[in-house]
């Protein structure tokens, strides 16, 4: 029997547009990864390319496991980022879990504040996503798939430079927040203040 480190993190909690997105990976305990790859690392610690080379990787790879979920910006300013946050990690390991029913051996983690609302055993670890590889890669998954869902938000809602920024609160996004008002993606709770 094979056995798995489940691991969860999350991107966008900070953001001031978009979902607050959820990574899970089930990835065997003892994986080596190629060196053709660039270090595993969190995903904030990667550059773009980086993060890609990995998603791509993790992808096509039969022996890793991924799923993600998201939580919508109305639902963010109607339950709080805390446990929007929440709800997305436990939609993303029940799916993933149920998916793979054949994984059967698993210890799970989560980064910092995450709690799972699932009747299984799992360990938060602060700076998590620093410590075990399974959360680095669910970092990488989340990231890169919200990202790509900022750049196609930009395409509907120009102006913004979502492409650019991904939602977070820069200067040149806060100019056009100014400029044109808060659009359909952004966080209003966010925006208070």
């Amino acid at each position: 029997m094979r056995k798995y480190i489940l691991g969860v993190d999350e991107v966008g909690r900070g953001s001031l547009a978009g979902p607050v997105t959820v990574g899970s990976v089930l990835l065997p305990s003892r994986f080596y990864f190629s060196k053709k790859l660039p270090k595993l690392r969190d995903s904030k610690k990667l550059t773009e390319l980086q993060r890609e080379r990995w998603f791509e990787f993790v992808l096509g790879c039969e022996d890793i496991f991924s799923e993600t979920s998201s939580v919508t910006p109305g639902v963010i300013d109607r339950i709080g980022i805390s446990k929007a946050v929440n709800l997305a990690a436990t939609r993303s390991v029940k799916r993933l879990l149920g998916k793979n029913k054949g994984v059967d051996e698993y210890n799970v983690y989560t980064d910092g504040m995450i709690d799972l609302d699932l009747e299984i055993d799992y360990k938060s670890l602060i700076k998590g996503d620093e410590r075990i590889n399974a959360i680095k890669v669910a970092s990488i998954v989340a990231k890169v798939t919200r990202d790509r869902r900022m750049v196609r938000y930009e395409e509907k809602v120009t102006g913004y430079g979502f492409d650019k920024h991904k939602g977070y609160g820069t200067l040149e996004h806060r100019k056009m927040i100014e400029k044109h008002g808060p659009s359909d993606i952004h966080r209003l709770t966010f925006l208070k203040g």
